[in-house]
């Protein structure tokens, strides 16, 4: 998943109008095959980390809550959320609650209503040889940092850990700067990165999860825009519930529907691939951790995004003057939708 954290914004749109029905009457309306057509873009290509999107659509989940969903896959040339501004989108994946907080910066009318990662992420890959076990053994190292990267996360280590840019050197999503030179780490996602080292170059790295460190974002949010959740509420709620229960299949359940959607729309991933990407989504507890425990996937609090706030101001990347309240709502998430889908202990 090579995702930028703040994307650029435009900071005026057109609205549309829908059809709400209520959640309770979603099995009639799928009875009635007359379904509320929604469009959701995603942030990136097909991958496992878009999995319980997927999952929902190919197994039938959103059709049972009243829904015609196309998903809208990113790409390197494709901005969706500039869609979803403009009235082209109904919902879109956005990366971090770093882009929430630009959103109302700007000025631009959208809201996170569901936060599908309760950790984002974000790792730094270190060679087993230079010894790190936590996040202050990677001080000493060549660090290779994307440009966005230095704009959002390095920002919070400097400020909490004392980083230094000195030895940061461009990261350019290739592995091979890190894989020539064993005292440095490159950044990645827990998901990918760690898998594709160890297939390229035959040794599992080292992995720091910036999220155990206090880099508390959220990730994987379901955005829209804020007149959808003044006029359609019902709607929504719809969309964020069938979205969590699409997680849950897709985590802990047959998740082959999903992955074989997104094969059709990536060719160029593998079974290999996704397979290795639920089982860290797991064994780090990306989806289903916190909160999200006792009340649902998709979980977000009011003193997790102000803790995050905090730090970010701290750290220089956001402005303390802006009203991050209006970054996100809670009103369609903690509701414990889909926990009896967990597998018991």
């Amino acid at each position: 998943m090579k995702l930028a954290y703040l994307l650029p914004l435009l900071t005026a749109c057109v609205m549309g109008t829908y059809t709400a029905q209520s959640p309770a009457i979603a099995a009639e309306k799928t009875d009635s095959a007359t379904l509320d057509k929604v469009s959701f873009g995603t942030n990136w290509v097909a991958e496992a980390e878009h999995g319980g999107f997927f999952q929902a659509l190919a197994d039938g989940t959103y059709k049972q809550y009243g829904l015609d969903v196309t998903i809208v896959p990113g790409g390197p040339n494709v901005n969706n959320r500039m869609l979803l501004v403009a009235g082209k989108l109904d919902f879109f994946m956005s990366a971090n609650s770093l882009q929430s907080f630009d959103a109302v910066a700007n000025n631009v009318p959208v809201v996170a209503v569901a936060a599908m990662f309760q950790k984002d992420p974000q790792v730094f890959l270190a060679h087993p040889e230079s010894k790190v076990t936590k996040l202050q053994d990677l001080k000493p190292l060549t660090l290779f940092v994307s440009k966005e990267g230095i704009a959002s996360y390095f920002q919070w280590l400097k400020s909490e850990y004392g980083f230094s840019e000195d030895k940061v050197k461009p990261y350019t999503s290739n592995a091979q700067p890190f894989l020539a030179d064993k005292n440095s780490a490159m950044q990645g996602y827990v998901t990918s990165e760690p898998f594709a080292v160890e297939s390229q170059a035959g040794f599992k790295p080292t992995v720091i999860l910036l999220a155990d460190y206090g880099f508390n974002a959220y990730s994987t949010l379901i955005e829209t825009r804020r007149n959808l959740v003044d006029t359609k509420p019902d709607l929504v709620q719809r969309f964020v519930d069938a979205s969590i229960i699409g997680w849950y299949h897709y985590i802990y359940g047959d998740n082959k529907p999903g992955n074989d959607l997104i094969k059709k729309l990536n060719p160029e991933m593998t079974d290999a691939v996704l397979a290795y990407s639920v089982e860290k989504m797991k064994e780090y507890g990306i989806v289903d951790s916190g909160d999200a425990v006792h009340d649902g996937i998709g979980a977000m609090t009011d003193a997790r995004v102000a803790s995050f706030f905090d730090k970010m101001v701290r750290a220089g990347v956001v402005r303390r003057d802006i009203d991050f309240r209006k970054a996100y709502t809670l009103r369609f998430v903690n509701k414990g939708v889909g926990l009896d889908l967990r597998p018991k202990k």
